[in-house]
């Protein structure tokens, strides 16, 4: 679908267009307004003579993704899930990475989520890589190629990703991978906790690594419907007791939904007292979380993490897409407003404070320490501008026909066909 009109190329005020009051540091929801842009830059709406009524139509700067999987996309078509579940994806992933994922396999699949990322209207994103050596050694390469490819388009950070059970110190493999995250630029160190006996000496030496390279740390925790699985509370105690300097991000914590309210509240004090930031990430949680062997119940739960209770804490909350297309989440195109509209829904969002959309914008900057999305005099003019006047509407449809501007010039938002990976899908 087409983009639902065509802006001027030059100096032009957007009048009566709609915002998120607290995108304008002002109280209340949405209020009707005028941007201005010259020089590929928000201006002064009073020193801009052409205008263009909007009809108010919602704006927004350009999003920000903060945990996706870039290594992964697209390989469903080739190792679909073969039952749902989080272990059917686990073992689907591992069996592709060590057969397939070659420099020239995982260049084409990742560009491909950036292009459909770009085309949707998002300016940043963070990655988790999967870095079990030797992967480590072809996956990072391929990553700071795209970085730098891509770093008039999308700032890319990335993450490495293992299991807490393949953690060494510096003198086994993982002290290598620490090397190459801490020689990318934006690198950030990471993993996956889960229970093990060792598992609080394990987190300790891992904030050792992290704080030696000056790294910051981002772990995917408690992805779990298991109640008794609470390493998100080993994590905030260790980081209070060895006063790790860096920011700490903890993504799905799903198990929280399921423990008893009086211990997942306390865990959460204790998460506000650490000053651990939150990723949630509830479309690929509702596909994996709660779901039986063989499909045939109906699930009871959401999987989605407590973000109303943390916001409540001062706990910063974000939302992310995760996977696309891979086993962990057969769906999804890397376009936050969807991430936007399913987390809503899924989360409640609708009913509630009135600033959840800085959840997808100013909250995962300032997590990850990409530029702050603004739409102040002065900030560059990557928006997306959709038809919508309100959050109904904005919800109600997929926004096929939105804007999406670069240093304010509308740019092709052709996604790219799924037939290109084609070649990469035979078996």
């Amino acid at each position: 679908m087409s983009d639902f009109t065509k802006l001027p190329h030059d100096t032009v005020t957007l009048a009566n267009v709609t915002i998120p009051a607290c995108l304008l540091g002002q109280e209340g929801d949405l209020l009707r307004t005028d941007i201005a842009i010259s020089g590929g830059r928000i201006a002064e709406a009073r020193d801009i003579a052409l205008s263009v009524d909007m009809a108010g139509a919602m704006v927004f700067p350009a999003f920000v993704d903060m945990h996706t999987h870039l290594d992964k996309g697209h390989i469903w078509p080739r190792s679909p899930n073969p039952d749902g579940s989080f272990m059917g994806a686990l073992t689907t992933v591992r069996a592709d990475s060590s057969a397939r994922w070659s420099a020239e396999d995982l260049r084409p699949r990742m560009e491909f989520s950036l292009r459909c990322a770009l085309a949707h209207g998002t300016r940043a994103i963070r990655t988790h890589l999967d870095s079990i050596a030797p992967q480590d050694g072809i996956t990072w390469p391929v990553f700071r190629e795209l970085q730098e490819d891509w770093a008039d388009r999308i700032d890319l950070q990335a993450v490495c990703l293992i299991g807490c059970d393949k953690w060494t110190d510096d003198d086994g493999p993982f002290g290598h991978t620490a090397d190459l995250v801490a020689g990318t630029r934006g690198g950030v160190l990471g993993m996956v906790t889960y229970p093990m006996d060792d598992l609080r000496d394990r987190i300790r030496g891992f904030f050792a690594q992290a704080a030696k390279r000056g790294l910051d740390a981002d772990f995917h925790v408690d992805e779990t419907m298991d109640a008794s699985v609470e390493t998100l509370r080993d994590i905030a105690e260790l980081k209070i007791e060895t006063g790790f300097p860096g920011r700490v991000v903890v993504g799905h914590c799903c198990s929280l939904s399921a423990q008893d309210e009086t211990r997942a509240l306390d865990t959460l004090d204790l998460v506000a007292k650490a000053g651990i930031d939150v990723v949630s990430l509830p479309m690929c949680n509702l596909y994996l979380q709660d779901r039986a062997e063989g499909g045939a119940r109906t699930p009871r739960r959401r999987g989605i993490t407590l973000v109303h209770e943390m916001r409540e804490r001062g706990i910063a909350v974000s939302f992310a897409s995760d996977n696309t297309r891979d086993p962990f989440y057969a769906y999804g195109d890397m376009d936050m407003l969807e991430v936007m509209r399913e987390a809503t829904r899924i989360g409640h969002l609708d009913h509630s404070r009135t600033d959840w959309v800085e959840s997808f914008l100013t909250a995962p900057a300032a997590t990850c320490g990409f530029d702050a999305p603004s739409l102040a005099p002065g900030a560059p003019a990557d928006l997306v501008i959709v038809k919508a006047r309100s959050w109904t509407e904005l919800f109600a449809r997929p926004q096929s026909d939105r804007i999406v501007l670069r240093e304010g010039v509308q740019i092709d938002r052709t996604l790219p066909d799924y037939a290109e990976l084609d070649p990469l899908m035979t078996t």
